[in-house]
């Protein structure tokens, strides 16, 4: 009999915080809440809530998937340090995941899917995705840009999705989830702008 596949999944680049766990493609336990900046408060009490209720430890992991960004410098560097200390500590393989991807694939539509979170100061993070044959697929560079100036290139129909609740099934079929080869390299994604760009804007 084949074995299920275990896999914890950790995004915390949004205001919203969201720690799964799946066996193949069914969510065994889920918390998706928006924070007010306690993500570090709450990510390990949820993971072990979850674990708990499954009757399962970190060593019974197969594989951990995490939300690298782009996003908020402190919520997004927490998820980050919780999936490498469980992926060195338990010799669990890492996979890391464009946090703007995890956003698209919470839409259900057959638009275009600009995923945006605010970056402050008149820019988003931006990463335009759209759903062919099953399959999240990136259609341009993700970015941080002018959200107004980016949606008036867009060619097709679209819709701007600023947040939702991933769908891992998706995320996982279209083989977008990256295998870390170097966990104590594993950084995550800011997608800042340059100097040179910050001193032209």
């Amino acid at each position: 009999m084949k074995k299920s596949l275990k896999r914890l999944i950790i995004d915390s680049s949004t205001k919203y915080l969201y720690v799964a766990l799946y066996s193949d493609f069914q969510c065994l336990g889920k918390y998706y809440q928006s924070g007010n900046n306690d993500h570090s408060i709450n990510i390990m009490g949820e993971i072990e809530s979850i674990f708990s209720m499954n009757n399962i430890k970190v060593s019974d992991l197969d594989e951990i998937i995490v939300g690298i960004g782009p996003g908020s410098y402190t919520g997004l560097r927490i998820g980050v340090v919780v999936a490498k200390m469980f992926g060195w500590n338990n010799g669990i393989p890492v996979k890391t995941v464009s946090s703007l991807a995890l956003i698209a694939s919470s839409f259900d539509g057959d638009k275009l899917i600009l995923a945006e979170m605010d970056a402050r100061r008149g820019n988003s993070f931006l990463g335009l995705y759209a759903i062919e044959n099953g399959k999240l697929l990136l259609q341009d560079e993700e970015q941080l840009t002018n959200l107004e100036e980016y949606k008036s290139g867009i060619q097709g129909a679209y819709d701007v999705v600023s947040f939702g609740e991933p769908n891992i099934p998706l995320i996982i079929h279209s083989e977008i989830a990256l295998l870390c080869k170097d966990i104590h390299g594993l950084n995550p994604n800011y997608l800042r702008l340059t100097e040179a760009e910050r001193n032209l804007k």
